[in-house]
C-alpha cells in the first residue's frame, strides 16, 4: 500500500459498529483486522481500507487505543455465548450494567472504573487465547499501552 500521509499505524476505528484496526506490516504495508462476530477472532479485510481511511461509508469513527480495547469487549461480550472465566467476567459487567438500568440511572463513576477495569482484562485474556492459537490478528499489547 502506498505511503499515506498524516496515517499514523497502528489505528483503531468503529466500522458499522465492529471493531477494526489497521497494522503496519513489516514491508511497510498495512493490514485490515476486523473482530469477526461469531468467534470474536480477527479476520483480514484488507477490501475495507479505503473505505475506512477514506470515510467512504460515513459510518467510520475512530477510536483510541483504549477506546478500542472497551469497544471490542463490549462487542465480544454482546455477541459471544460460552464458558470460562472471560464469560463469568463479561456476565459481571452485564449485571452492572442491567442494575444500572433496573434502577433507571447511568453507572455510577465507580461502576464505569470496574466495567473499564474488567474489559481491559477480558482483552488481555482474549487476545492471548487468540495469540496461543496463532491467530495472525492477536494483539493483547494494545491494553497493556498505557
Amino acid at each position: 500500500m502506498a505511503q499515506m500521509p498524516g496515517l499514523v499505524l497502528p489505528s483503531y476505528y468503529l466500522y458499522y459498529q465492529s471493531p477494526v484496526k489497521i497494522v503496519e506490516t513489516p514491508d511497510g504495508g498495512a493490514r485490515v483486522w476486523r473482530v469477526a462476530i461469531d468467534t470474536g477472532a480477527w479476520q483480514e479485510k484488507n477490501d475495507l481500507f479505503s473505505e475506512i481511511v477514506f470515510d467512504i461509508g460515513g459510518d467510520v469513527f475512530r477510536r483510541t487505543a483504549e477506546d478500542f480495547v472497551q469497544e471490542v469487549e463490549a462487542f465480544r461480550a454482546h455477541y459471544l455465548k460460552g464458558e470460562g472465566p472471560i464469560f463469568a467476567l463479561y456476565e459481571t459487567v452485564r449485571s452492572i450494567e442491567l442494575l444500572a438500568d433496573a434502577e433507571a440511572r447511568h453507572e455510577t463513576p465507580k461502576e464505569q472504573a470496574l466495567i473499564r477495569g474488567i474489559r481491559q482484562r477480558t482483552f488481555l485474556m482474549f487476545e492471548e487465547q487468540l495469540r496461543a492459537a496463532g491467530d495472525p490478528g492477536a494483539d493483547p499489547d494494545i491494553a497493556r499501552a498505557k
